[in-house]
């Protein structure tokens, strides 16, 4: 059964946690940079997205090397970004810093994006269920990424940009507390 795969079910609760601190943040980051420099928030979003984008293409290389180094770890640090960067945008609103986070927005995504299919073709090895448990983690994810803007947006309304910041940073934690503590090394080398 697709479902009775542990290690699947903690990668998917990992990937609903970790869109789900990442899928808001650029967003509240744009409008919080918008507020305090009006005429700048074009350029100044483009610059983060564009940071990330740069930082990502040497994350998605490194990950040529998770044989060697391990899955896990790689998943253990693209979760590390989650909370430092929610931590980052909620003590710093200048310029810099939000690019700077945006950094940490590509060292975990383009490490989580290249290593979800690798982890995923590990665990599901010689079911045949590759597809589905793909589709279920992207359903999961889809989920966690959706909730997250309408509950980051109330937050923002309720208790300002810091406090949204600080809960999608315990998000990230989340995250990061499933793949340290409960998600097993994936690859042949564990064996």
């Amino acid at each position: 059964m697709l479902l009775s795969r542990r290690p699947l079910l903690i990668l998917a609760a990992t990937a609903a946690m970790f869109h789900f601190a990442n899928a808001p943040m650029l967003a509240l980051a744009s409008q919080n940079l918008a507020l305090s420099h009006p005429g700048r928030e074009a350029a100044l979003t483009s610059a983060a997205i564009v940071a990330a984008q740069l930082a990502t293409i040497p994350m998605a290389l490194l990950v040529a090397r998770a044989d060697l180094l391990g899955r896990k770890p790689l998943l253990v640090a693209a979760c590390l970004a989650l909370p430092l960067r929610g931590l980052l945008f909620a003590v710093a609103d200048e310029p810099a810093w939000i690019i700077a986070g945006q950094i940490l927005d590509g060292l975990g995504g383009g490490l989580f994006d290249a290593l979800l299919p690798l982890m995923l073709a590990d665990i599901m090895r010689g079911t045949g269920r590759y597809n589905a448990s793909r589709g279920f983690i992207s359903t999961v994810q889809g989920i966690g990424g959706s909730l997250s803007q309408a509950i980051a947006g109330l937050a923002v309304v309720h208790g300002g940009y810091q406090f949204a910041f600080l809960g999608l940073a315990a998000a990230g934690l989340s995250a990061l507390m499933l793949a340290t503590l409960a998600m097993p090394e994936t690859s042949r080398r564990a064996e």
